[in-house]
């Protein structure tokens, strides 16, 4: 019985292996590890729905510490998938991100990677 479970294991992963190929082929077994750690992610993915956000609005979205967003988006500036812009308002600092083009192609590719990858695990 082990044997014939372990046969539908292994055929299972040459299919998610075929489907995921013939979905990416030149970079099937690689997702964006820039986009795919959980907060970079979810900050994208406000981006992307919001023209901009503040650095508070995006902590308090995500439920995370200024030091641990502050690396995360500094990560994503660093790549080129957010912008970030400082300034001041009433004396008050004011940081404002927005998802550059970079940014939503990245993450519009990530999506369509991670799609193919839980068609061919359903179908499995």
């Amino acid at each position: 019985m082990a044997a014939k479970s372990n046969a539908v294991r292994v055929a299972r992963t040459e299919k998610l292996k075929r489907a995921t190929l013939s979905a990416h082929p030149a970079d099937a077994a690689d997702l964006d590890r820039l986009i795919h750690e959980r907060t970079r992610l979810a900050i994208v993915s406000a981006l992307a729905v919001n023209a901009a956000l503040t650095f508070n609005e995006l902590k308090r979205l995500l439920r995370v510490t200024d030091g641990n967003l502050s690396v995360h988006a500094r990560k994503l500036e660093d790549a080129g998938y957010v912008t970030c812009a400082k300034s001041f308002a009433a004396r008050v600092p004011r940081t404002e991100f927005r998802l550059t083009p970079s940014g939503r192609r990245a993450l519009e590719k990530y999506l369509n990677h991670m799609e193919a990858l839980i068609r061919a695990t359903r179908e499995g």
